[in-house]
């Protein structure tokens, strides 16, 4: 008897990988940070997306969600996440702890753009220039799309968010800042391309009630990285899932609801946009401080 469950757990054990837990063993999962997705059926989601990944890596993974960047980002610094889906700002802020496990595509390319936003009934405004004076609605204080890249766009008009509107705030979600500006809380918006080209396709209504103004250059997609020292061979495994995805008809379906195409592994220069505007808005920052 004793010796049959001896080789039942030997067994167990060549399937997998890296001497971790079984797959039915949850104590030690792959833990996963995201902020919160706009599907509508997200739960569902999130329960097949690790389902998939749980069958291909023989290993328990577990999503961790969290309200915003800032959040995502301090766990995964103090080790208590494995993996993260982030915004390319603060991977750039933080480059030197992170390392990049996969880049998603959209629509082909690893890359995605800021939408500067208004009411539909709004025909008149043509750039951020003429929302001067009114009320401003951004999404995340460590979001590119949503915070970064509208800002950078004041500081090459040598403007300053607090001067220049009325009134920001943040949403703390790129489809909160859609429902702000469709119900006319605010009368602009910066929002993820990605996102608003998503909802699009899933809630057509409610991005019928807003008007692109303005698109910005492409940037590197938010990217999921790792936490810089993670285990190297659970890493690569990973990201071998992500990168195999778009090949199988499991990973094809769970993309196409995410409106993406795949993964790629990726490379720096992807995010050198971001990094470029970083430091003109931080030293902007700088001099009128000083």
């Amino acid at each position: 008897m004793r010796r049959r469950a001896f080789l039942m757990a030997a067994m167990a054990a060549t399937q997998t990988p890296w001497g971790l837990a079984r797959a039915d063993e949850r104590t030690d999962a792959l833990r996963i940070g995201l902020t919160p997705v706009f599907l509508d059926d997200q739960v569902a989601f999130l329960s097949d997306w690790r389902l998939y990944l749980e069958a291909r890596l023989l290993h328990p993974v577990r999503f961790v969600q969290r309200g915003t960047y800032r959040e995502i980002m301090d766990l995964l610094r103090t080790d208590r996440l494995d993996y993260a889906w982030v915004c390319g700002y603060p991977y750039v802020r933080q480059a030197a702890d992170l390392q990049l496990l996969a880049v998603p595509l959209f629509e082909g390319k690893p890359l995605y753009r800021s939408y500067l936003i208004v009411l539909a009934s709004d025909t008149v405004t043509r750039s951020i220039l003429d929302l001067r004076g009114k009320v401003f609605a951004f999404s995340d204080p460590d979001s590119n799309s949503g915070w970064l890249y509208p800002n950078y766009a004041l500081v090459q008009l040598q403007e300053r968010p607090k001067a220049f509107f009325a009134r920001t705030f943040f949403t703390w979600a790129h489809r909160k800042v859609l429902e702000a500006v469709a119900a006319g809380l605010a009368q602009g918006g910066a929002v993820d391309g990605y996102v608003w080209e998503t909802v699009q396709r899933l809630q057509p209504q409610l991005t019928g009630q807003t008007r692109i103004v303005v698109k910005s250059p492409e940037f590197g997609f938010p990217p999921l990285v790792a936490r810089r020292g993670a285990e190297p061979a659970p890493l690569l495994a990973m990201r071998q899932v992500l990168l195999e995805m778009g090949r199988d008809a499991d990973g094809a379906a769970l993309l196409r609801r995410l409106n993406l195409d795949g993964f790629v592994a990726g490379e720096e220069a992807l995010f050198e946009g971001i990094a470029h505007m970083v430091k003109a808005v931080d030293a902007a920052s700088h001099a009128a401080a000083s």
